[in-house]
């Protein structure tokens, strides 16, 4: 059987993550595959003798790619067997059975984070990938549940966990002698959702009881927008010694941040799987995490402190009691957590879904 792969978005942070890494386990099945994407991206498998590159930088979610897509490149898609997606966007004139991956459905659970307009858009898209899709696939329960709640339960929704990068795993098995300093880390963007602000408010009311350590915004302050200046001043009013932006970062700096750092804290509102706390426990560093169902579900078991989601006075007195109380020690994952999430595992499940 053949299967086309939808590679466009390889080199993107969260879904390229979980292409990237579910790729190398997938080519290794007896199967044959057309990889769709820009072949210098690519370059590493087209020297593979089951694997054949199809040339395509057309952006997904375009106008083009939904009402002119190049119908000579649908013919060659429509020659495999099946075409599968790491995302939600397909293709027009594509006739072969499709199986696309929704991450999450954050839009319709929090219509804020977008205009009605916006909100329109985005259910169009999921609404379209739902009914052209013979399976779905969702990195977590709580997810599937969503995805069911706003798009029906007519279409298998199969669970295929997100995982940690192989890098991390390795620099965990090299790092020696790791020093800790007076940080915090914070990982993510600047959205709502990701509860920055929550974070920020917690922060300064741990600071005026005496908390030395200072915050580390992993992202860039330049990310900033007109509507984030409240979020934007409350950094500022911190000032420069208590709260820093390291700007864009490579992988091996964010490990060398992570393994270093005293905590993560993640202080979300929604997520639909969320790789951070993860990474640092991996790392050695401690994660004090918000309670929403997708993070209560994907670390029931791990070595987290829960704190009550958008209570930044909560999150305060977890902060304290980590940091200057209780001063846990560095977790130590047992092999049972250490692989819970794996791409191989990932990688297996959409193989067989789609078989």
């Amino acid at each position: 059987m053949t299967i086309c792969i939808d590679c466009r978005m390889i080199d993107a942070s969260g879904i390229g993550v979980y292409l990237r890494e579910s790729l190398p386990w997938l080519i290794r099945t007896e199967n044959y595959f057309l990889l769709l994407g820009n072949p210098g991206r690519l370059q590493r498998y087209s020297t593979n003798a089951n694997i054949r590159v199809l040339d395509c930088e057309i952006k997904p979610f375009s106008l083009k790619e939904l009402f002119f897509f190049p119908f000579k490149t649908a013919r060659q898609i429509n020659g495999a067997g099946l075409y599968f997606s790491p995302c939600f966007n397909i293709p027009s004139f594509v006739t072969i059975p499709v199986f696309t991956t929704i991450h999450d459905i954050i839009f319709p659970d929090m219509p804020e984070l977008t205009s009605g307009i916006g909100l329109a858009a985005r259910m169009w898209f999921y609404r379209r990938a739902y009914k052209k899709s013979k399976k779905i696939f969702t990195v977590s329960e709580f997810s599937k549940s969503r995805i069911q709640r706003h798009l029906g339960t007519e279409k298998p929704v199969i669970v295929t966990h997100s995982a940690i990068n192989p890098i991390f795993l390795a620099y965990r098995a090299n790092a020696k002698n790791v020093q800790k300093t007076q940080t915090i880390v914070f990982i993510g963007n600047i959205k709502k959702h990701k509860g920055l602000d929550i974070l920020l408010d917690a922060f300064s009311l741990a600071r005026k009881e005496g908390l030395p350590h200072r915050l580390v915004i992993i992202g860039a302050k330049e990310n900033f927008r007109t509507s984030d200046n409240k979020v934007l001043k409350k950094t500022e009013s911190l000032g420069g010694e208590a709260v820093a932006f390291t700007g864009f970062i490579s992988d091996q700096q964010l490990m060398e941040r992570l393994s270093t750092a005293a905590l993560l804290v993640q202080p979300s509102l929604y997520e639909g799987f969320c790789l951070p706390p993860l990474e640092a426990m991996v790392l050695g560093t401690n994660a004090l995490i918000s309670d929403i169902p997708a993070l209560k579900e994907t670390y029931s078991g791990y070595p987290v402190t829960f704190f009550c989601s958008g209570d930044s006075s909560d999150l305060k007195e977890k902060l304290m009691e980590l940091l200057i109380n209780k001063k846990p020690p560095s977790p130590v994952l047992p092999d049972d957590l250490l692989f819970k999430y794996t791409f191989e595992k990932t990688a297996s499940v959409i193989i067989k879904e789609i078989k």
